[in-house]
């Protein structure tokens, strides 16, 4: 029989052992939310061409930004990497470079459309093959994510073709932006069909019953507004504040950078590549449990969002 002072013992021992059992499920726990979820590198508007510069856009300068900023991606240990549209200033005609480039990145890319992607280009509706795409718009999905790649040049004068549904729809748009006097009823800024808009909403329902966070990701900024968004920016918006696991939007056009969340949804628009002679501008988004994390290169803005 045990005396009173072995049995305080025996329960001092099994109090130290949960204690320290305790803290070291605690410290797996934040060891685990210290690593993100999954890391993708991120670039916009890079807009090669061979042309002269013109003002702060240095064409011919973004090869060798491409360069030191694919070393720079191929250090990091990266799910994928995506650029945000305007791959070229003028068109296809200058986009073989800049895809022999992107083939040099480990970890893969995917690319989003841009208005500059459409310059001189026949056949608009066949576009994407060019530039590695799986279709004009795109869903893919890593870990317990899904990402939504919209295609915001769908409905508009320069990315639709002649007798495209797609270009009545520019038109009765164009029209009641102009009669409400929105400032982004311009010729280089687009929207998303009605066909696509359900599209989106069918793919958030369906991350929402597989109960996976959601990142879009378009060329034209969905918010705030100052003349970049998308012609129908608030359409798109009022479809995604419906899902709560929405959780951003990240968005090229604005060369200038932006950030402003609508509602709960943060709006992310990142830096383009081809300002400035010799600054570069790229980053990394870091998926964390409860936060997004981007890692800004050049003049790339870093940022943490919280959920």
């Amino acid at each position: 029989m045990k005396t009173k002072t072995e049995l305080r013992m025996v329960r001092t021992n099994c109090h130290s052992f949960i204690l320290c059992f305790l803290l070291f499920i605690n410290g797996i726990a934040k060891g685990q939310q210290a690593q993100p979820i999954i890391r993708f590198g991120v670039i916009a508007d890079i807009q090669y061409a061979e042309k002269e510069d013109h003002g702060s856009r240095f064409y011919r300068n973004s090869i060798e930004k491409m360069d030191s900023c694919i070393i720079g991606l191929n250090k990091k240990k990266l799910a994928f990497n995506v650029v945000f549209g305007d791959l070229v200033d003028q068109g296809p005609k200058d986009l073989k470079p800049i895809m022999a480039h992107l083939r040099k990145l480990r970890a893969g890319y995917k690319n989003v459309l841009g208005n500059h992607d459409y310059v001189d280009v026949k056949d608009k509706e066949m576009l994407y093959k060019q530039f590695d795409m799986p279709a004009p718009h795109y869903v893919f999905e890593k870990a317990n994510w899904m990402f939504i790649v919209l295609n915001t040049n769908e409905v508009s004068e320069y990315g639709a073709n002649e007798n495209s549904p797609f270009l009545k729809e520019w038109r009765d748009l164009s029209a009641t932006l102009k009669r409400e006097g929105r400032k982004n009823s311009l010729p280089w800024n687009g929207g998303i069909s009605s066909i696509q808009l359900n599209w989106l909403e069918n793919n958030l329902k369906r991350a929402q019953n597989k109960q996976k966070n959601v990142l879009v990701f378009t060329h034209h900024p969905l918010y705030p507004e100052n003349g970049y968004e998308a012609l129908n920016n608030r359409e798109i918006l009022r479809v995604l504040e419906m899902y709560p696991n929405v959780k951003g939007v990240i968005s090229g056009h604005h060369h200038e950078g932006n950030f402003a969340y609508y509602n709960k949804i943060p709006s992310i628009v990142l830096e383009g590549m081809v300002e400035t002679s010799k600054e570069n501008a790229y980053g990394v988004v870091e998926l964390y449990p409860n936060k997004i994390v981007l890692i800004g290169h050049g003049r790339m803005t870093s940022r943490t969002l919280d959920f």
